[in-house]
């Protein structure tokens, strides 16, 4: 259907002797008014309001309201915006198209066609977050940790199989290739994205969503993007709009260049400091100013990578000269760089040092030369310390934690060494952030190289690995003769995917496990990583410091985080005089030399083929009806109940009554705390389900590798290791108290209890509910456990969506008022009083908590079901039943 076009912007852009259709906003000026200082993103937006202006769903006063923002540099208006297409990895993207079949089947017993279940947009999953590192510093770890990996997910790569015959618009790049963003950033963006439509080729700008929250990565190319929950995945798929605020952007200038010694990793983590600091939640952030002029693409990327832990939805970077740089260098056509050129000048999306600086919501700016040597730690990624600080850091860490002797040492069993406090277990050198930049992957290579050359090398007790986001990286180390001194150091390949950043680190040695756990020692991991949140690196690694690879290989060298690298030495040379990090750093002009080296050709040569895979997955059997037939003995894939009762019709809300609270939680609960994630412990209600199932604990996999199957999932939620629930006195772990009894019991099991008994559940927590990757089991795991409703003081942005999606009423304290102003134990029952068919968004309700005593308190909370889009979702009881009710009403 042809949009309205009420502006009369409709026009032909003339690129390399072809025509295209577009939607100008230099002719939409001439009706909006000046648009030349809206910035760049938000000039993304507003095209693809006029693209798809209907009267219905995008009005003329959708499309005013972008043009508008100028004078305000900020709207409350709601519009539905509409991606090009959307990204998946396999954890996210598993459960996605479970729940596309489970739709599938749910049509086709509603006596419809069940291929009226297709996706609309183009969709890429690239499996990149299966493989862990079992075997590392040895020649054959890739192929050994590649042969584990097909292994344990045959199943859910036999159900992927099945997926790409039986979807249209629904392309799988398999295993082994490399990471998502990474893939994302080289190969699959186009920034200027065409399609054929009425006879004529349309451009416009490449934009998506995608299941994983460092889609965010993608921007660094002018490509907008950011991550949803899995299931507001699927409605996009299934060609439903976002529906969004028009956002606040916040601006960020950079001016100067960055000094000798310093690495893009350092930028990224004062960045983060600086925006975690400044407060940009639910907001862009636009990159501008001079300093641009010096910021290589990739550096730009691994920045861009990062807009989680800075809590934008994004960190943009308009086109430019260096946009065009990195597309030419990673392959793309001569013809796509030439129209991406020409569309960005044609809509004035050209950033252009000489041309006005754009307007923001706000700004703040940051000379680059001031940018330091840095880690992040030990548990949250906007916890910057520049790196003389580690060792008073640590220090302060272990008298935080109440720790009596520092300096106790436990031996390791069978081997002629012992463990302390700071002791570096893991060194990864992992993650799309990092891996996607040649210049601190270069870095880590020559530090490699330079530390043998004065005979250092790395502590025995240091789990060391590299695992870069795709396949060119091995290209560029092996031609510059960098990946045998990586090898020697025991930075061997482990393989092309994510690994120690999201849990995937596989296990410690049994001894080392053991002399951490006896000692009762807080050990650290190094890694090149995004996140370091509690418990995901690795169960037993309480302090986890993000660093670029260069300095993961540093601290790997000296062995410990109780060390100040710029004026204590890693270690001895050859002859006894000791080494510091300075002897081995080395120069930007080395780094640089070393980098000319990446061509095209690498590029071209590990995309020639991307979606075929080797012949193992290749080989893979699978089913090729229209409905995927489940096997009901599987525990990694299974038909959820979700749609169950989705033919009959739909209730009006009604209050929730006499609540009972599972949880009571403080601050910053993150969606790794909820979600289920990383190794699955054998005396966990998961762990009991799949030993009653059959399966042994050292076949248990991950969380992630069964997030198909809701038995496993549901029975993870709640269940990190460090989440600390108030109802129980210093307990860590996802323990909650069985109210009616009084006893300590784990979440799930009590949650089954209550659903027994017909008993609602409410989860009660602080500031910040949620914040963290993009993971719909957060949400729908909620659900599955029978919570009815969350009450935080505040949320980040993709779980309280995820929570409208999967009918979980999101709940906000007024300001002032929270848990403790209210008195809450845990042991009140809860009531939410105005629910009904006239609900409204942010409306206010009234919660009702009467204590053990029979005595009550009353307070008002918003609503933050927050536009009218949303409500629809919630009232159908989530997202995908709002989406498939309609289409057997069709």
């Amino acid at each position: 259907m042809s949009p309205v076009d009420s502006f009369k912007t409709a026009q032909t852009l003339e690129s390399g002797g072809k025509q295209y259709r577009y939607y100008s906003l230099p002719e939409a000026e001439k009706h909006l008014g000046d648009l030349q200082q809206l910035p760049v993103s938000l000039k993304v937006l507003l095209e693809n309001m006029l693209r798809h202006e209907d009267n219905e769903t995008v009005t003329k006063d959708d499309v005013e309201a972008i043009a508008g923002w100028l004078k305000n540099r900020s709207s409350s208006r709601e519009i539905q915006y509409r991606p090009a297409r959307v990204l998946m990895q396999d954890f996210t993207g598993v459960p996605g198209v479970v729940d596309l079949a489970a739709m599938r089947d749910a049509v086709k017993k509603a006596g419809d066609d069940p291929e009226k279940i297709n996706p609309l947009s183009p969709v890429d999953l690239v499996i990149d977050h299966s493989v862990m590192v079992d075997q590392y510093a040895t020649s054959d770890a890739f192929r050994a940790n590649v042969d584990i990996e097909m292994t344990r997910n045959r199943e859910r790569y036999e159900f992927l199989r099945w997926g790409q015959e039986a979807f249209d618009n629904f392309r799988v790049v398999p295993p082994g290739t490399g990471i998502c963003h990474q893939v994302n950033l080289e190969y699959l963006g186009k920034v200027a994205w065409t399609k054929e439509q009425d006879g004529e080729t349309q451009v416009y700008p490449d934009t998506l969503v995608g299941t994983d929250s460092h889609t965010t990565m993608i921007n660094a190319l002018g490509i907008l993007g950011w991550g949803v929950g899995g299931i507001e995945a699927e409605a996009v798929m299934l060609g439903q709009p976002i529906s969004m605020l028009i956002p606040e952007v916040v601006g960020f200038r950079l001016t100067g260049s960055m000094k000798e010694g310093v690495t893009a990793t350092d930028l990224v983590l004062t960045v983060t400091q600086m925006l975690r600091e400044k407060g940009v939640v639910g907001k862009f952030v636009e990159f501008y100013g001079p300093g641009l002029d010096n910021l290589p693409l990739a550096d730009r990327a691994t920045i861009s990578n990062m807009a989680p832990e800075y809590g934008a939805t994004c960190g943009f970077f308009p086109v430019d000269n260096e946009t065009l740089n990195y597309l030419k260098l990673s392959g793309r056509s001569d013809e796509q760089i030439k129209l991406v050129e020409d569309y960005s000048k044609a809509q004035g999306m050209w950033r252009d040092s000489s041309k006005p600086e754009p307007k923001f919501s706000d700004s703040l700016e940051l000379d680059l030369g001031d940018v330091k040597a840095s880690l992040a730690g030990p548990k949250r990624p906007q916890d910057r310390v520049d790196m003389p600080a580690m060792k008073q850091t640590f220090e302060k860490l272990l008298d935080d934690a109440g720790v009596q002797d520092k300096n106790k040492r436990v031996p390791v069993k069978g081997q002629d060494y012992d463990l302390g406090h700071g002791d570096v277990v893991i060194a990864a050198i992992t993650s799309c952030t990092n891996t996607s930049n040649p210049s601190v992957l270069m870095a880590a290579g020559l530090v490699a190289k330079n530390a043998r050359e004065k005979g250092l090398d790395r502590k025995p007790w240091v789990k060391s690995s590299l695992a870069p986001g795709s396949k060119v990286v091995t290209d560029y180390l092996d031609t510059a003769g960098l990946s045998k001194e990586l090898d020697a150091l025991g930075f061997n390949l482990v393989g092309y995917g994510c690994t120690t950043c999201i849990g995937n680190s596989g296990p410690l040695m049994d001894e080392i496990g053991e002399a951490i756990n006896e000692g009762g020692l807080q050990v650290s991991s190094v890694l090149s990583g995004n996140r370091n949140f509690e418990g995901r690196v690795h169960p037993d690694v309480k302090a986890n410091w993000l660093a670029s690879p260069p300095l993961v290989v540093a601290y790997a060298l000296a062995g410990t985080t109780r060390v100040d690298l710029e004026n204590e030495p890693l270690g001895n040379d050859q002859s006894g005089n000791p080494v510091y990090l300075k002897d081995i750093w080395p120069s930007n002009a080395e780094i640089a030399h070393e980098v000319s080296k990446v061509d095209d050709e690498m590029f071209r040569k590990e995309y020639a083929d991307v979606f075929k895979g080797d012949e193992v997955w290749q080989g893979i059997p699978f089913s090729k009806d229209e409905t995927y037939q489940w096997d009901d003995e599987s525990t990694y894939v299974k038909n959820p109940p979700f749609f169950e009762g989705i033919e009959k019709p739909l209730q009006p809300p009604k209050d929730i009554e006499g609540a009972n609270i599972l949880a009571l939680f403080g601050d910053s609960i993150t969606t790794d705390h909820i979600s289920p994630a990383g190794s699955i412990k054998p005396d966990s209600p998961a762990g009991k389900y799949l030993q009653e199932k059959g399966v042994h604990p050292k076949n248990f996999n991950s969380y992630g590798s069964r997030r198909g199957n809701h038995e496993v999932m549901m029975r993870g939620t709640f269940a990190n290791v460090r989440i600390k629930n108030e109802m129980l006195d210093g307990v860590e772990g996802g323990f909650t108290k069985f109210v009616p009894t009084g006893e300590q019991m784990a979440m799930y099991d009590a949650a089954m209890e209550y659903q027994k008994q017909g008993t609602p559940l409410v989860v009660i927590a602080g500031k910040e509910y949620g914040t963290g990757s993009s993971r719909d089991w957060a949400a729908k795991g909620t659900r599955l456990l029978g919570v009815e409703a969350v009450v935080a003081e505040s949320y980040e942005r993709i779980h309280r969506s995820n929570l409208v999606g999967m009918g979980v009423l999101p709940l906000q304290f007024k300001d002032g008022e929270n848990r403790q102003t209210l008195g809450l134990t845990g042991e009140e029952k809860i009531s939410i009083k105005g629910l009904d068919e006239n609900l409204e968004p942010r409306q206010v309700l009234k919660l009702v908590a009467e204590r053990p005593d029979g005595s009550t308190t009353e307070t008002e909370v918003i609503c933050r079901v927050d536009t009218a889009n949303e409500m629809n979702y919630y009232l159908s009881g989530g997202i995908l039943h709002y989406v498939l009710r309609n289409m057997i009403a069709k």
